[in-house]
């Protein structure tokens, strides 16, 4: 239902004009698609079969997949500072978020589908707007009625099987109705955002903005909710991921600190990008 609401803001948007048409080859959907499917259904699964500490550090290993991705597929290489500050990104979030620690077979096994599916996704919403020289509602026009349709048809049927509950037996009231409009509301804004970010940053950079929402759960629900559970350690993990965000911004928007030595895709645009940083801010320099 959320992309099935941006399918149709982005139908509404380019019958306006706001949208230009542009042209993604099928096959390219297709495979974006099943690693966006994979990553949503991935992600709850994890949660619901493992113990939500390593759950979360599921989540904490996201980066270092990332980071692998674009160093292999892109050839991108990170300065030394860069690296650290990813480090200490992951080392602050692990602090104030990883508590009970326990793994089952099954629950390890959705764990590294969430991950590498959920790692895929990000790097192919930079590359697909960076090959085809899209923008992020283009690429949301071309891939959310593919992952509304396929979601709509296939979760039902995969929510029966893992919870022996069927979604349309519950009882909707009013209330719920709201939410659920509320939900999709903020879907639209919470996709376009992600795609925004990856195809003006990467992959790496969002994932590292991510633990950032974290960061903000965790504050905001000791204000709203009470301070059960804070203590010296959450606020110390607190500090150390804002620290190495801090750190991450500068090192990687410094000239070394974030290079692609060679273009792995062809690209429309006739200007050598070869050795052009990653960062934006290095970028609108040169």
């Amino acid at each position: 239902m959320h992309f099935a609401t941006t399918t149709l803001l982005t139908v509404i948007l380019k019958s306006l004009g706001y949208i230009q048409t542009s042209h993604l080859p099928t096959a390219d959907i297709i495979k974006f698609v099943l690693f966006a499917n994979f990553s949503i259904v991935g992600m709850n699964v994890s949660l619901m079969w493992n113990s939500v500490g390593f759950y979360q550090i599921a989540k904490l290993t996201m980066i270092p997949v990332s980071c692998l991705l674009e160093v292999v597929l892109d050839n991108v290489r990170y300065s030394r500072d860069t690296k650290l500050s990813i480090l200490l990104v992951l080392i602050g979030v692990a602090v104030c978020t990883v508590t009970d620690v326990s793994v089952n077979a099954k629950g390890f096994i959705a764990a590294v589908i969430a991950v590498w599916s959920t790692a895929l996704q990000q790097y192919y919403v930079h590359f697909l707007q960076r090959k085809y020289s899209i923008g992020s509602f283009n690429l949301l026009g071309h891939t959310a009625p593919a992952q509304a349709a396929s979601l709509l048809l296939v979760g039902p049927f995969m929510d029966y099987w893992l919870t022996n509950k069927r979604v349309d037996a519950y009882d909707y009231g009013l209330t719920s109705i709201l939410f659920i409009i509320l939900s999709c509301t903020i879907a639209v804004g919470t996709n376009l955002s992600q795609f925004i970010c990856i195809g003006r940053f990467t992959a790496v950079s969002f994932q590292v903005l991510g633990h950032m929402k974290t960061i903000l759960v965790l504050f905001l629900g000791f204000i709203f909710f009470g301070k059960e559970g804070l203590n010296i350690q959450v606020v110390l993990g607190m500090a150390i991921a804002i620290a190495g965000m801090v750190w991450y911004g500068n090192a990687s928007s410094k000239p070394g600190g974030k290079e692609r030595r060679s273009l792995s895709i062809p690209t429309t645009k006739t200007q050598d990008y070869a050795t052009l940083p990653v960062s934006s801010e290095s970028v609108e320099e040169v």
